[in-house]
């Protein structure tokens, strides 16, 4: 049991929520035109939890092969890092990652032959920016890409993917909704790359914040912060969103907290932090999409 415990913290399941919110808005956005497939839906939530746990998995295992993640990474300092703490063996962590990449592949083929051939390319996309995020030769991560293959994947691709399994067809009002929701995830590995900036530049990578420098990262994570909050705005004035996903300035003072926090000094929990309001904005704009099917305005 213990095993099957620690392969289970190897997936940080604490970062699902990510995955689910994206879904869910795709589908509710599908939702205005057709009835939900229930079963569909089910399906791809599993497919892109899985997605998750194998990013998360050899995220870790390349990120220590590579020398990247040592005992004394800022990381391992606040989770359970599966090599560092030695929860499993290489070998183990890799194994997980690729059987949770073949189960959502398996997901991702018959979703696509079932609903929309579009899935697939939306599935090779998705499944690319998961193996080259930290696998050679290119690991993009290590190059200041990261941050906008996360907006990618848990904004467009994914948002669009759900609208596409529920209705067999893509939308451009899907991929702007989206936009938002990834912001906020590129946020998050912009929070940790922040925090981790000394300790990258010792690893001879690459990022964002290391290229940008402390004061210019925090003012590029304050004003994509803000831009989530404006293109909300723009999206519901063009009207592809009902005034209720005003609800979403619910969670502005939680936003500006957090900002504040991280104006003298970033916490070991930066990204955990960032994660919490994204979360509190998914949900915001998950329950915005709801009243907007109930109550119109």
């Amino acid at each position: 049991m213990a095993f099957f415990k620690d392969c289970f913290i190897a997936t940080r399941p604490w970062s699902f929520p990510m995955s689910c919110i994206s879904v869910t808005v795709g589908t509710l956005l599908a939702w205005r035109s057709a009835p939900i497939q229930w079963s569909w839906l089910a399906l791809t939530l599993v497919g892109m939890v899985f997605f998750h746990a194998a990013a998360n998995i050899l995220n870790d295992y390349f990120d220590t092969r590579y020398q990247v993640d040592q005992p004394d990474s800022p990381t391992a300092l606040y989770r359970a890092h599966p090599l560092v703490a030695n929860l499993l063996t290489p070998n183990q962590l890799l194994a997980e990652g690729v059987v949770f990449l073949a189960l959502t592949g398996i997901i991702g083929l018959v979703l696509a032959f079932e609903r929309s051939m579009i899935l697939m390319g939306i599935g090779l996309a998705g499944a690319a920016a998961c193996v080259f995020y930290t696998a050679g030769p290119i690991n993009y991560k290590y190059r200041a890409l990261g941050e906008v293959a996360v907006f990618l994947v848990w904004g467009p691709l994914m948002v669009t993917g759900a609208y596409v399994v529920q209705s067999k067809a893509l939308s451009l009002e899907a991929l702007y909704v989206s936009i938002p929701l990834g912001i906020w995830v590129a946020l998050v590995l912009l929070a940790n790359n922040m925090r981790d900036i000394a300790y990258d530049s010792r690893r001879n990578i690459k990022t964002v914040s290391i290229l940008l420098g402390p004061k210019r990262s925090y003012l590029l994570f304050a004003g994509l912060m803000l831009s989530a909050y404006l293109f909300t705005a723009g999206i519901i004035v063009a009207g592809a969103l009902s005034p209720w996903a005003l609800l979403v300035y619910l969670t502005l003072p939680s936003a500006v907290r957090l900002l504040k926090s991280f104006r003298t000094e970033m916490p070991d929990m930066a990204d955990a932090l960032t994660a919490r309001v994204e979360t509190l904005f998914g949900l915001v704009f998950i329950a915005a999409l709801l009243l907007d099917r109930a109550v119109s305005l």
